[in-house]
């Protein structure tokens, strides 16, 4: 398990993709025990072909979904496979959806056999989740780390405290003036081995499924 703590997430608050990200929403999940193909079916995407980098993963996004239709609710999905503890994991990323990417029964079944670690904002207002699932239960979740809940609430405690959502008492006081973003990234990287940097985001091959607004 890495010593990752907030401190080391602070490039998200300089990176251009990252404040983008927020403004119009996003969803990052990673997930072990299926490869990036079998992660788009298992979201019940049609193939689209691949790319290199977020930078044309958005401008697909925008060749495929109407960027002024608002109820066009037909979603572009990019998975990579990447390093993680264990061995390849997937890398799921959704932009510009609202932060609604993976809902409960799609993470469920991302997740049998294995685990998958989601993270979110909806862009705007905003509202930011953590989801932690574990051979198909979510276990730990929560949009304040001070508000958490499910089958596990306080089974993340000791690794909120260490990377900065949480303070050292009894887990329910927030640790004030940590960038909780940039924590909820380490805490990611602490259930999965998986570095997530610009970098990796801006390099990654991504396979590409299309979720209509009829699906």
């Amino acid at each position: 398990m890495t010593s990752v703590t907030g401190r080391d997430y602070a490039w998200i608050r300089s990176a251009a993709l990252f404040g983008y990200a927020l403004d119009v929403g996003y969803t990052l999940s990673l997930v072990r025990g299926l490869a990036p193909r079998k992660v788009l079916q298992v979201l019940g995407t049609q193939y689209v072909g691949a790319c290199t980098g977020v930078d044309a993963l958005i401008e697909r996004q925008d060749e495929l979904v109407d960027p002024v239709d608002y109820w066009d609710e037909s979603l572009l999905v990019g998975a990579c496979e990447v390093s993680g503890d264990g061995g390849p994991w997937t890398l799921v990323l959704h932009i510009a959806d609202a932060g609604m990417g993976m809902r409960p029964p799609l993470l469920e079944a991302l997740s049998a056999g294995g685990r998958a670690v989601v993270h979110s904002s909806n862009g705007g207002k905003p509202l930011h989740f953590f989801h932690w699932y574990e051979d198909g239960e979510l276990r730990t979740t929560f949009e304040w780390p001070t508000a958490r809940a499910d089958s596990t609430p306080d089974a993340l405690n000791s690794l909120m405290r260490d990377v900065g959502l949480l303070g050292s008492g009894e887990g329910y006081e927030h640790h004030g003036g940590v960038d909780d973003k940039a924590a909820v990234f380490a805490l990611a990287e602490r259930l999965t081995g998986v570095r997530v940097s610009e970098e990796l985001l801006q390099r990654a091959d991504y396979q590409l499924g299309l979720v209509s607004e009829d699906a």
